[in-house]
């Protein structure tokens, strides 16, 4: 091999170092900082682990294209790992391990056979009740997979109550990560790092760092993964058409159909990638933020249409174990009644009922409102809702399904006089301290409520046939009203979810302040269930 002269190396190093340098101008390579937050950890660095972080962190820049294509699979493929990972209760920060484990390509195999997304060696995969066999590879399966991992971590996070031990865990196995560990991190809350500290946790916090603020940035305009959920047995090929899409495309995003069948013994998630953005969330806006230093683009999402999300069997939805709501057991109420009487019904003590749903011990039970019959979560599936006219904190921390407490905690906000519509509410990071809530400008505001409105005529989702939408009232003569409205009638509309004072004087082209001197109403606050008169003239 020809040896490079002195010149020449020095033209070498000025070049690549050069390069190194705009490739960290373009990339803007985020620094590692000396304190962080994991999962329900306060990480504190020393400098010397802080360096080693930078360093795998510069790494993973260091090749732009390598680094686009990881951070297009992660956009891809991470909204199934975060609902997974939501579902088993696992801090969705634990997502950014599936990258640092195989760069999110799903028939990755490493030196010692550990296969697919989270690298499991068989035996690891059945204890998480993967399917392995020459059919199925449930490790290939990013819906399959990222279930199987979140159950393996939250078992070990059991033996330790530290995630940085569960973590650890994943590379070491449970016996190994309690030899290495001890007792020492047990239930701590605070952990120091330094050089003598696990490398595999410093790595992972590496991609933690690099990935961060990546997903849903770099994506080509390729369009999102959407799941099909199909019980067999059928293959590939014959669902195809009606995905829309060839049978080749299901083979590249289902390498774990090895021969492209789908038996029959359970659902399975059929993964393929479809044009445009996807649908769960269609209230979606983007406003300027300014920055001490930057100007950065960000969303605010307002998803009162699309939340709460309720799955299951929607048309037993007033029964108890038939429906999840946002991913948390539920039950829909059919009508008006006392707490008592509600929890006799669906078996469940009054007081943990108010305690999981954030109710006082004298409200009743309405009618055509979900309530959760387990816990709420700490924070919601988006990052943040734009209060609407007769919003209550109540009503946004059931729409999403976030603890009452935690949404007044996270926006430093406490009674409901202080909401004002327009106002930016922060449902999965806390408001840092002294910082004012903002509100969207006018203009994007008018847009937000024109995407959130409903038609006047439609049914809500989910609710049982036996509950109506608008109740009409008898006048003098015996006839009824509805919304059909002849001179001057007067008709009774039962509240729904989503549905505010300024929306039914939209509807029905009243007046918020008619509608409040109609009913006695001492501000804009109304409940869904709650029976409101409209006076149309």
């Amino acid at each position: 091999m020809r040896k490079l002269t002195t010149p020449q190396i020095t033209v070498l190093f000025t070049s690549t170092f050069i390069l190194f340098l705009a490739i960290a101008a373009s990339a803007q390579i985020p620094q590692v900082p000396r304190e962080m937050q994991f999962a329900d950890l306060l990480v504190r660095i020393n400098e010397q682990a802080r360096r080693e972080i930078q360093l795998d962190v510069d790494a993973l820049y260091r090749n732009p294209s390598y680094f686009r294509m990881k951070a297009e699979r992660a956009s891809l493929f991470m909204p199934y790992v975060e609902r997974e990972f939501r579902n088993a209760g696992v801090p969705e920060d634990l997502k950014y391990l599936v990258i640092q484990e195989s760069g999110l390509i799903s028939d990755a195999v490493s030196s010692s056979n550990a296969v697919g997304f989270w690298q499991f060696k068989q035996g690891t995969a059945e204890e998480v009740f993967l399917r392995v066999d020459n059919q199925v590879d449930e490790r290939k399966n990013i819906v399959s997979s990222s279930k199987g991992a979140a159950l393996y971590l939250k078992k070990h996070n059991q033996s330790f109550d530290n995630w940085m031990c569960a973590l650890v865990s994943y590379q070491m196995g449970l016996g190994g990560a309690k030899s290495y560990f001890g007792t020492q991190y047990n239930g701590k809350r605070v952990v120091e790092l330094d050089r003598n500290s696990h490398w595999y946790f410093k790595k992972f916090l590496a991609h933690k760092v690099a990935f961060e603020g990546q997903l849903g940035m770099l994506v080509s305009n390729t369009g999102f993964l959407e799941e099909a959920r199909i019980q067999g047995p059928t293959t590939l090929k014959a669902i195809a058409p009606r995905l829309g899409v060839t049978e080749s495309h299901l083979k590249e995003y289902n390498t774990w159909a090895s021969r492209g069948n789908i038996p029959g013994d359970k659902v399975y998630s059929i993964m393929y990638v479809k044009e445009g953005l996807p649908q769960a969330n269609p209230a979606v806006i983007q406003r300027e933020v300014s920055t001490q230093n930057t100007q950065q683009v960000q969303k605010v999402v307002t998803t009162a249409s699309s939340f709460p999300r309720v799955t299951g069997n929607t048309q037993k939805a007033n029964q108890p174990d038939q429906i999840q709501v946002n991913n948390i057991d539920g039950v829909l109420a059919e009508k008006n009644t006392s707490q008592e009487a509600f929890t006799d019904r669906i078996g469940m003590r009054e007081r943990r009922f108010r305690r999981i749903n954030d109710l006082d011990k004298d409200e009743d039970v309405e009618a055509g409102q979900y309530y959760y019959t387990r816990p709420k979560k700490g924070k919601a599936e988006v990052e943040e809702h734009v209060v609407q006219p007769g919003e209550t904190l109540w009503s946004i921390s059931q729409m999403y399904g976030i603890k009452l407490s935690s949404l007044k905690s996270k926006n430093r906000i406490r009674e409901d006089r202080d909401l004002r519509a327009g106002m930016i509410l922060n449902l999965r990071q806390p408001r840092k301290r002294g910082e004012e809530i903002p509100f969207v400008p006018a203009s994007e505001y008018k847009k937000i409520m024109a995407t959130s409105e409903q038609p006047a005529a439609t049914a809500p989702q989910n609710v049982p046939a036996n509950s109506s939408t608008h109740a009409p009232e008898s006048n003098n003569a015996g006839q009824t009203t509805g919304t059909n409205f002849n001179n001057s009638q007067r008709i009774v509309h039962t509240v729904l979810q989503g549905e505010t004072l300024f929306r039914l004087s939209q509807k029905y082209g009243v007046s918020v302040d008619e509608i409040r001197r109609w009913n006695n109403l001492t501000d804009n606050t109304i409940k869904v269930g709650q029976r409101i008169t409209i006076n149309k003239p």
